[in-house]
């Protein structure tokens, strides 16, 4: 009975204190036998299992992307892409979570790089994911065989367990970052994988402007007749900059005229959606784009859920929680759930933010919950 005892991995502590019972010989020996029994007393855990507020483990933390990027490009010149390793992909790891790659517990942020000519080779998931383009070009995503250009700016949603593989068709090594919701999938252990071809065929390498997706999905507030259902994640496989940036810059057109568009003074936000259905592009995964006009600052907010930011562009300040850093392109920074967060523009230009969340699986449980402060 004694090398049970010793075996098991629930531990007990008698603690005084208010709603616990007073320490006793005879509640010792209730507590070892719910530890050799693998039993857990509510009253010893309710303050951990049953907050007043969410508790994130996650930490706010910034990554600096020039940093980021002078390491995935020594990555480059020392790291095959190919079987075994499938992608040059360089995760966040917050620094609360134990060295895993996770930038939060749902989410997973990565930079890739591919070098010239490299290809990735063709695999598929059960996890729903995306590539953002901060800068550069000449990379190719395949889905399905479908050939999608990526662009600085551009937004590529890639629902779980479709085919995909990269290739760089361009003189220069390009990054972006990826995002997916592997913790979830993870801490659910419902994720599948499964390899495909080493090699792509010819004509899925080509290099053409527009994917088949765009031709058919890409045409605002227009849907193809043929297509009635709505689907649990987009078709459309590319968001292009030239419309997110045409949508954001009319927000604030808008609000000059005296329309109430913006979420607060000089804060325009647009959000990614499902041309099928209106919802979020993916079932897991909230993806928007946020633009300050220079000075401006966002009211303060928080929420159930966890966020990943990257800066498109411009210069800012971002309090995240007790942390403040200055920001600048590229930089990627966390928001834990239930933490405070807001930003400001600095300078003479106007501050753009790519956010995505995991606000979808919160929404789904009826568990989402928001706080704005009202100035």
């Amino acid at each position: 009975m004694r090398a049970e005892t010793a075996l098991s991995p629930v531990r007990l502590k008698m603690e005084a204190g208010h709603g616990q019972p007073d320490p006793s010989p005879a509640l010792e020996q209730l507590y070892r036998g719910f530890e050799q029994e693998l039993l857990v007393p509510l009253w010893t855990e309710i303050g951990d299992l049953m907050p007043l507020h969410p508790k994130t483990k996650a930490t706010p933390h910034l990554w600096r992307w020039e940093r980021l990027k002078a390491l995935t490009e020594q990555a480059g010149r020392l790291v095959p892409v190919g079987r075994g390793g499938e992608r040059r992909a360089i995760a966040l790891a917050n620094p609360s979570l134990g060295g895993k790659p996770y930038a939060t517990p749902t989410l997973w942020a990565a930079i890739q790089y591919l070098m010239p000519g490299e290809d990735s080779p063709e695999h598929r998931h059960t996890q729903h994911a995306f590539r953002f383009v901060v800068e550069g070009e000449g990379v190719w995503t395949v889905v399905n065989g479908d050939a999608i250009r990526m662009s600085r700016g551009d937004f590529l949603p890639q629902s779980g367990w479709n085919w995909h593989a990269h290739h760089n068709a361009a003189t220069a090594p390009m990054a972006w970052i990826d995002g997916l919701d592997i913790p979830f999938s993870y801490y659910t252990e419902s994720q599948f994988f499964e390899f495909g071809r080493d090699k792509l065929s010819p004509a899925e390498m080509g290099t053409s402007e527009r994917s088949r997706s765009e031709r058919l999905w890409g045409h605002p507030g227009l849907r193809p007749v043929s297509q009635p259902d709505a689907l649990p994640a987009t078709p459309l496989l590319a968001y292009r900059w030239v419309d997110t940036d045409r949508a954001l810059a009319e927000q604030l057109a808008l609000e000059q005229e005296g329309q109430a568009v913006t979420l607060s003074p000089g804060h325009a936000a647009v959000r990614y959606t499902n041309p099928t259905s209106g919802r979020d592009v993916l079932p897991t995964i909230r993806t928007e784009m946020h633009r300050l006009r220079a000075g401006a600052r966002t009211r303060t907010w928080r929420e159930v859920g966890s966020s990943v930011f990257q800066v498109f562009d411009g210069r800012g300040t971002v309090q995240v929680g007790e942390r403040s850093w200055s920001v600048a392109r590229g930089d990627m920074f966390v928001v834990p759930s239930w933490v405070p967060f807001s930003a400001q523009a600095e300078g003479d230009a106007a501050l753009d933010l790519f956010r995505f969340g995991d606000a979808p699986i919160f929404e789904a449980l009826h568990a989402h919950r928001v706080q704005v402060d009202p100035a």
